[in-house]
């Protein structure tokens, strides 16, 4: 039991002492980057799956 116990003091000291924290402006500059990137992946999905089902309905015309 003494061996959790110190893990938890040591895990609480390390992150309140040892662990360097980003800024407010940097948080917010990299929820930004995040929130754009998610975007772009998103569309860039949303045209691939566009592209794809009317190449598939497409081709399902032609052969019936």
């Amino acid at each position: 039991m003494a061996k959790v116990l110190d893990f938890f003091k040591e895990s609480y000291i390390e992150v309140t002492e040892k662990v360097t924290w980003p800024t407010w402006a940097q948080l917010q500059s990299s929820a930004v980057v995040v929130l754009v990137a998610s975007i772009l992946i998103a569309l860039l999905v949303f045209v691939m799956d566009k592209a794809s089902s009317n190449l598939l309905e497409l081709l399902y015309g032609i052969t019936s």
